[in-house]
């Protein structure tokens, strides 16, 4: 059975999983029927996954022989899943009774016989010596610039970032700011600010590039940018001309470095529930509440806050968006700036940048800082920025797998028992094989996002199943490369311990898992739930 020919049948499974969650929607809302729901949302999402891979073969003209490959685990395993049982996390099975399409699933599973009657041992095991004798499949976009691009960022990752990388996280060093020069000279802050601004004004697609390659090397340098890309964002879609012309040129150039400072204790992703409060007086903003697990937030000389300006009013009505600069601080004094302290949080991995919860007592910012010059629009105006930061976070998930990827496959190729390198040894071969057929599904997906972002329209669900995939996947490669490692792979010594550590943390922030099935559920239904 052709790859078209088993995309074309999952995706009417699917189309019978959104009906079927229709029928439950008439009798009460996606809350209640959240396992379902979800359920729904992971089955789009791995259609999805076969619909880029399908993609990805075309356009490299079907694929050289490790392409075929490397598809044919991606459909098998996927189908197997659909008709099976999809992971929906750790100890979460997903399967076609939860949603009440069990003959959808049989239907599914006689079409695709094929797939379930060919046995993918020989084929896992010919994709791990191809990866042990060197091969990688296709990675070219077929345009000259991407291409360069991802040349060029791959030459600074393996030169600057993956030679000192382990250190800095061991030590919970910040990355040094040689080497933020060095990024910023690259143009890595102003990779989407428009032109007339000072920065690139290039694609999402080229974005995800860069912060896979980066990523690649430390999750810490292809994370830096993230607060440029939001800020950049937020300030060029809602900010009004005096703020796009002070602000994105000093953004784009690296000569500032923002944070994003949304979060608070105890919300979560409730973010209509926040009380950081921000009133006017004398001209100025006064600042009062708390925020924290704000990235980068001593090293920043600019804060887009999220902020209560009209506590009246419930809600993310009452919401708007500050851009309130701020000194930048240093190893002894961390936070300069008069009504603004805070203390760092130490994390597992995701290091490079710190982690802090934050402190505001009648901070003050100018009058100027209300973005867009309204109140009130600060929850619509960073909703217009999580596609982008999905996707974004999404590429950095598609980094770390490879990096993760890579580590598995030297041990393997270098550690010998039994008189032989272990990649000889099925359920090592195995994890390879299975670890890269993932890496090239998340990377297409997420590639695809970033072209539905690049036409100009609506792309939360997009997004949001790039995101979702692909720290799924990140986690996956992390863990199957560590237990490669096995005893070695527990040891600070290695950097797989360290990969294994900045994977876990792609599943929770931007939208937790749980957050983006919600969402893409949502999507897929659309007017049907209540």
């Amino acid at each position: 059975m052709s790859f078209a020919a088993a995309l074309k049948a999952a995706e009417g499974y699917r189309d019978a999983a959104e009906s079927a969650l229709a029928v439950h929607l008439v009798q009460s809302d996606i809350d209640s029927n959240q396992r379902a729901a979800h359920g729904l949302a992971w089955i789009a999402t791995s259609v999805a996954a076969l619909e880029a891979v399908c993609g990805w073969l075309q356009s490299n003209d079907g694929g050289t022989q490790l392409d075929q490959l490397v598809a044919s685990l991606i459909f098998a395993e996927t189908l197997a899943q659909l008709t099976g049982g999809l992971p929906m996390g750790q100890n979460e099975i997903f399967r076609p009774i939860d949603l009440g399409i069990t003959s959808a699933a049989e239907s599914l599973a006689q079409n695709c016989v094929s797939w379930f009657n060919d046995n993918q041992t020989e084929t896992r095991a010919a994709v791990a010596q191809a990866l042990a004798d060197g091969q990688m499949p296709s990675e070219k976009l077929h345009d000259g610039e991407l291409d360069v691009i991802r040349d060029q960022y791959r030459r600074f990752t393996e030169s600057k970032i993956l030679p000192h990388a382990h250190k800095w996280h061991l030590a919970n060093d910040l990355i040094p700011d040689e080497t933020i020069n060095e990024m910023a000279q690259l143009g890595t802050f102003g990779v989407c600010i428009p032109a007339e601004y000072g920065g690139l004004g290039l694609s999402k697609l080229v974005m995800c590039v860069i912060t896979e390659e980066l990523s690649r090397g430390w999750i810490g340098a292809g994370s830096l940018s993230t607060r440029s890309e939001i800020a950049g964002e937020l300030i060029s879609m809602g900010g009004t001309e005096p703020q796009k012309a002070h602000w994105l040129p000093k953004i784009a150039s690296g000569a500032v470095l923002p944070t994003a400072v949304f979060t608070e204790p105890d919300t979560g992703s409730d973010l209509g529930a926040l009380q950081t409060r921000a009133r006017r007086d004398n001209g100025n903003w006064i600042i009062d509440g708390a925020k924290t697990w704000i990235t980068h937030a001593s090293r920043s000389d600019l804060m887009t806050m999220l902020v209560r300006t009209a506590p009246e009013i419930k809600g993310y009505a009452g919401l708007s968006m500050l851009l309130v600069p701020k000194p930048r601080g240093t190893e002894s004094d961390a936070f300069p700036a008069e009504g603004m302290s805070g203390s760092e949080i130490e994390v597992l991995g995701y290091r490079g940048m710190r982690e802090y919860a934050l402190q505001f007592d009648a901070m003050i910012a100018p009058d100027d800082a209300l973005l867009g010059g309204q109140e009130g629009q600060g929850f619509k105006q960073l909703m217009r920025t999580f596609e982008g930061a999905r996707i974004q976070t999404a590429a950095r998930a598609v980094g770390v797998a490879r990096r993760a990827l890579e580590l598995g496959l030297d041990y393997a190729v270098n550690r010998k028992q039994f008189g032989k390198s272990i990649v000889g040894f099925p359920r090592v071969a195995d994890k390879i094989a299975m670890s890269l057929a993932d890496f090239v599904m998340s990377r297409e997906l997420t590639y695809a996002a970033a072209r539905a972002k690049d036409l100009d329209k609506r792309c939360d669900i997009e997004a949001g199943m790039a995101k979702l995939l692909a720290a799924r996947v990140a986690w996956n490669n992390a863990d199957a490369a560590l237990q490669i490692h096995g005893g070695n792979g527990y040891s600070l010594e290695y950097e797989i311990s360290r990969v294994l550590c900045d994977a876990r943390i792609l599943n929770i922030f931007e939208g937790a898992a749980e957050i983006q099935a919600q969402v893409i559920a949502k999507g897929l239904m659309g007017g049907r739930n209540k």
